[in-house]
């Protein structure tokens, strides 16, 4: 097999065409011929290119040629029968992709703006929006993630997921944590109702009467919450929540999911639970509480009842929490899992796309 002649790329255009081979928000064909031209600049036979890329050689030696010829610009899709357009868009999607899209250091900022691209490019920041409305991209958006480094992570993931999508027969399958400092916070001006084109409105301004820490063990075949509102999330009150959730369930095994907070694995937890053995207590691994499906019900509480509240006191908050659940109980229907323990598998696994570390 004949090896063909690297190509030769132009000055910067190799971290550009890796952007935009990982990039989501371009064409798969332009993507594709990137990947070609990058292939084609290790000095791989344009066979083997080919072959790697799933297309054809002829195909391969007219992108080669085309970009030989024109660059970056060459590899998009030549124009149509009409009035070409003034800008290249292909410029502004590489300029805003390029170098992960982080601007040239001399701007001092962390990411672009359609004003800030636009003047670098000498173009209106109109043309720069509509592009990337176009092209799917939002450089003023980021959203954070964790790796989890639990050496069990796939072992943990299995078990907890297992007991949702296949409960044991004749067991309950609870899921059970803490939130602490829930704050009774009294608000220092009246709130004014809601009005015909008017939102609720409350003040800025509040006083701190203390905090509660609300426990909570969420049954997921039926939705139902038992729950304790303590001063503090000791051992101790994580013990007498326990002895709670046991008399609310008795004579029926317990299938406890919980997170790793050391309070969970007390020796005096450790103690009880050997004196109980039905009751059995499932790990999500570390950084990966979201497994628990009781975070599901705290987000609905802390949105319904207790970001909007007026508390005088702790006392005033701890009725208004035992109020919501009372009536949650009420009407509360199952929660569903949907995701497989492999699909969970696959994405904790899955690398980022760039070298960069978290």
């Amino acid at each position: 097999m004949s090896v063909a002649a690297p190509l030769v790329l132009r000055e910067g255009d190799r971290s550009r065409l890796e952007a935009l081979t990982r990039s989501s928000s371009v064409s798969a064909g332009l993507a594709g011929r990137a990947r070609i031209v990058l292939l084609a600049a290790e000095g791989l036979s344009n066979t083997e290119i080919a072959r790697r890329a799933g297309t054809s050689r002829p195909t391969v030696l007219d992108w080669r040629a085309r970009y030989d010829t024109g660059g970056i610009r060459a590899l998009d899709d030549l124009p149509r029968s009409g009035r070409p357009p003034e800008i290249d868009e292909i410029d502004v999607v590489v300029a805003t992709i390029a170098d992960e899209g982080r601007p040239p250091a001399h701007l001092g900022v962390t990411h672009w703006s359609a004003r800030l691209l636009a003047a670098e490019l000498k173009i209106s920041f109109a043309t720069v929006a509509r592009i990337w409305r176009k092209w799917d991209l939002q450089p003023w958006r980021v959203e954070t993630f964790k790796f989890s480094t639990d050496p069990e992570l796939d072992a943990k993931i299995r078990d907890v997921v297992g007991l949702y999508l296949h409960p044991p027969e004749k067991a309950v399958v609870l899921c059970v944590d803490e939130k602490s400092q829930v704050q009774a916070l009294d608000r220092t001006a009246p709130i004014l109702p809601i009005m015909p084109g008017v939102p609720e409105r409350q003040t800025h301004d509040y006083v701190r009467n203390g905090t509660t820490t609300l426990f909570a063990a969420l049954d997921v075949a039926t939705g139902r919450v038992e729950q304790a509102c303590l001063p503090r999330h000791r051992h101790q009150e994580f013990l007498r929540f326990l002895r709670q959730v046991a008399k609310a369930y008795p004579k029926v095994k317990l299938h406890l999911v919980l997170d790793n907070y050391a309070t969970h694995k007390h020796p005096a937890v450790q103690a009880w639970l050997a004196r109980n053995p039905r009751i059995t207590l499932h790990f999500t691994p570390t950084s990966g509480s979201w497994l628990n499906m009781v975070e599901i019900f705290f987000g609905i509480i802390t949105r319904q009842a207790i970001r909007r509240g007026t508390f005088g006191s702790v006392r005033d908050l701890t009725q208004a929490i035992t109020a919501f659940i009372n009536g949650w109980n009420e009407r509360c229907q199952p929660f569903t899992w949907t995701k497989d323990a492999d699909t969970i598998i696959a994405k904790a696994h899955r690398q980022p796309t760039s070298g960069t570390r978290h």
